[in-house]
């Protein structure tokens, strides 16, 4: 788990109901809060309300029929009650997303630099010079070339790892205080995935960026986040610091979380004790 040292006002402060069409309480008073600079872990199985809640935060529910009722805090001000040509300027600007698909996420028909552009102009102006030198920038933060050569590939031609990376550069191009990642490493592969964390912590680190971490993968959680959140069955269950929650998990579904952990050498010597005693 790495350290930080956080601003007491609150980032982020979350008290959300939603409801589907034919399906009511899929979140029922969800509450939480997180400080500037902060990495929060959102834990859950499938099924448990983890990516309604990302996009209630971004009030994009609408889409599928969702209705959010209560009050998303961000920087002060109430997300839920913002217009939406209020909300495309916190979109992207303020608050980053990283979902886990890039297939699903970059236009296959546009070219890596194109898109950048897109993404790039719709919160910033100035000359060509500029946007540039800020694409190369991003690229640069997250380990990924930036020449010509890269710049005109498709989607289709990168890696799995280099598309993910990718979504995360479009993520903080604006360099957002806030970045959501909705389970941003369930489709790589082990060592692709360890890639990425070191990245997010890196971010967090080098940049400030505060990041609401979406998985239901809790080593990853152990590893990168300052506090954790559990989420079971549309509901939050536990809160707390990550070490506490793994060394003295208090509701059951918390417990039978962390009982299901393998052995891991690389986890903080007091969470491995209570994964194995657990």
């Amino acid at each position: 788990m790495i350290e930080n040292e956080y601003r007491e006002e609150p980032l982020l402060s979350v008290s959300l109901t939603v409801h589907y069409p034919g399906k009511a309480g899929v979140l029922r008073d969800v509450s939480f809060s997180m400080a500037q600079g902060e990495v929060l872990g959102l834990v859950g199985q499938s099924g448990s309300g983890k990516s309604t809640l990302a996009l209630a935060i971004l009030k994009l529910l609408g889409a599928r029929g969702g209705i959010a009722s209560g009050e998303v805090r961000f920087q002060g001000r109430n997300l839920l009650a913002s217009s939406e040509k209020e909300m495309r300027q916190v979109r992207g600007r303020q608050i980053g997303l990283v979902l886990q698909s890039p297939s699903c996420s970059l236009n296959p028909a546009l070219k890596i630099g194109s898109q950048l552009k897109e993404v790039w102009r719709a919160h910033s102006s100035g000359s060509a010079a500029r946007r540039t030198a800020s694409v190369r920038d991003v690229l640069a933060s997250v380990s990924l070339p930036s020449d010509d050569s890269f710049l005109n590939r498709y989607p289709a031609q990168l890696s799995v790892g280099q598309a993910q990376r990718l979504l995360i550069a479009m993520g903080i191009l604006h360099h957002p205080p806030l970045l959501i990642a909705d389970e941003p490493t369930s489709a790589l592969d082990v060592i692709t995935q360890a890639e990425i964390m070191k990245l997010f912590a890196r971010l967090n680190h080098g940049l400030g960026t505060a990041i609401l971490y979406i998985s239901h993968d809790l080593l990853s959680i152990a590893s990168l986040c300052h506090r954790v959140v559990i989420l079971h069955e549309g509901q939050v269950v536990e809160a707390g610091d990550t070490e506490q929650i793994f060394r003295q998990p208090s509701h059951p579904y918390t417990r039978r979380l962390i009982a299901s952990i393998p052995p891991n050498p690389f986890l903080l010597p007091g969470i491995q004790a209570a994964t194995a005693g657990a």
